[in-house]
């Protein structure tokens, strides 16, 4: 306890009690005699609470509290009434003070208030402190991020958002892959064109030709007009490829020859048709894995290779999660018509704690949980996820006196591999050169180690 309390009574004797009682507690302490000399204390010095008698000589309590919320609204103020004043009492909390106690009272009860009142003032800085952060944060459309990565993220995009080049946009589910196509597209020269998306694991490979190429009347049974598709519905403007990596191979070998010479054959047409589409695509796969497998086209990947998009997981962004954890609370408290504001300094430890598999997907859907269920204005633990309040992080001592207490080279082998794998988001290729292995030899320790 380290708050700087600012302590008004016109009874020196009564005062300087309350000064040394708190103080044994880690309070730093200020006494002021009368109401003009608290506010010459508040406009020379910061204080994080004041407390005040309700009935002083000149400038009364209700006043002194009505002078201190308009000149400084972010310092709680808790009035001293004196026993069964209820209307002294209501008085208080209508001019704004934080909260009332009666005499006579017990230190304890006001150490408490002192604290609960402390922690909401440093609550509202740490609000004001992300809202700081979040305007000052560098922003790429809806994008937000001030973590390195994403600086050079930033920079990365600039560069290619006029390109009409095709672009393959790589990471880990929930990374926020098709939010950056959406931006490439809303910030591009076709941004006047339309932006059109499908999930090519969505969609049944006997419907994919015609959803991407479109059909002719007749082509089949339910094909009772012409449509075109989605290359074409896409002319001027962007497709986006969403799941590339699960694109049956049959389906690439059309995409290719439809990309290489800008014309479709639409299913069951005798002619073909022209488009002028940029095309972004994006996979969660290891796309070089699959084409050593055997399951994608290599010549395909060049062609939606021309520029790369790596999306860093949430887990290596930093304080990224919490300037995007305070956006998410502002969004959802307005869509649920809830006054929350921010998020209790316990919650933060978890959330900063927490690996996030699911990424930015997974902590927007937490924030609007916490949003839903919390009774407060701000976030606690309990209203986070179970898994996420019951997250502890595994270590493997590897340095230490204790025999007992050191790794296996198994234990050390495992978590360091699953360590390297984490952190390049499943991308095996890559993992397999951090680590020094052959793909042979990776693919053989994470069949080892389950």
């Amino acid at each position: 306890m380290s708050a700087r309390v600012l302590i008004v009574d016109d009874e020196a004797a009564m005062a300087d009690v309350v000064a040394r009682q708190l103080g044994k507690s880690g309070y730093r302490c200020t006494v002021c005699a009368s109401g003009d000399d608290a506010l010459g204390a508040l406009a020379n010095a910061p204080f994080d609470v004041v407390v005040t008698d309700l009935n002083m000589r000149g400038m009364n309590g209700l006043e002194l509290c009505e002078r201190v919320i308009a000149s400084r609204p972010d310092v709680p103020v808790i009035v001293i009434t004196a026993f069964g004043s209820l209307e002294s009492a209501i008085g208080a909390i209508r001019v704004g003070a934080y909260d009332f106690i009666t005499k006579p009272f017990d230190i304890e009860v006001l150490t408490v208030a002192i604290a609960r009142a402390a922690q909401r003032r440093a609550l509202g800085e740490e609000i004001k402190e992300l809202r700081r952060a979040l305007d000052g944060a560098r922003r790429f459309d809806e994008i937000i991020g001030a973590s390195s990565r994403m600086q050079k993220l930033f920079g990365f995009l600039d560069q290619i958002v006029e390109s009409d080049a095709s672009v393959l946009i790589t990471g880990e589910s929930g990374t926020g892959k098709e939010v950056v196509a959406g931006a490439l597209h809303r910030r591009g020269r076709r941004k006047a064109g339309r932006f059109v998306a499908i999930d090519c694991a969505a969609i049944p490979e006997h419907l994919l030709e015609s959803e991407l190429f479109g059909h002719a009347r007749g082509a089949f049974t339910d094909a009772r007009a012409d449509r075109a598709g989605l290359l074409v519905q896409a002319d001027g403007g962007t497709l986006f490829l969403d799941e590339i990596g699960e694109l049956p191979l049959g389906m690439q070998a059309k995409l290719l020859r439809a990309l290489e010479e800008r014309r479709v054959r639409p299913v069951g047409a005798d002619r073909e048709v022209s488009f002028d589409t940029r095309v972004l695509a994006a996979t969660n796969r290891d796309l070089e894995e699959a084409i050593a497998e055997q399951r994608f086209r290599e010549d395909l990947y060049y062609r939606l290779d021309v520029l790369h998009v790596e999306l860093p997981p949430l887990r290596s962004r930093g304080n990224d999660v919490l300037l995007l954890a305070q956006h998410f609370v502002e969004r959802f408290a307005i869509q649920e018509k809830k006054e929350v504001t921010g998020i209790s300094t316990a919650a933060t430890e978890r959330l900063l704690a927490y690996r996030w598999p699911g990424n930015v997907r997974e902590l927007r859907n937490a924030i609007e949980r916490a949003v839903a269920v919390t009774r407060f204005a701000e976030i606690v633990v309990e209203d986070l996820p179970e898994r996420i309040r019951s997250y502890k992080a595994s270590h493997v001592i590897v340095a230490g006196d204790n025999p007992t207490e050191l790794a296996t080279m198994h234990d050390v082998e495992r978590t360091y591999i699953l360590r390297v794998m984490e952190a390049v988001g499943g991308n095996k290729s890559l993992a397999a050169k951090v680590l020094g292995f052959d793909r042979k030899t990776l693919y053989a320790k994470l069949d080892k180690y389950k």
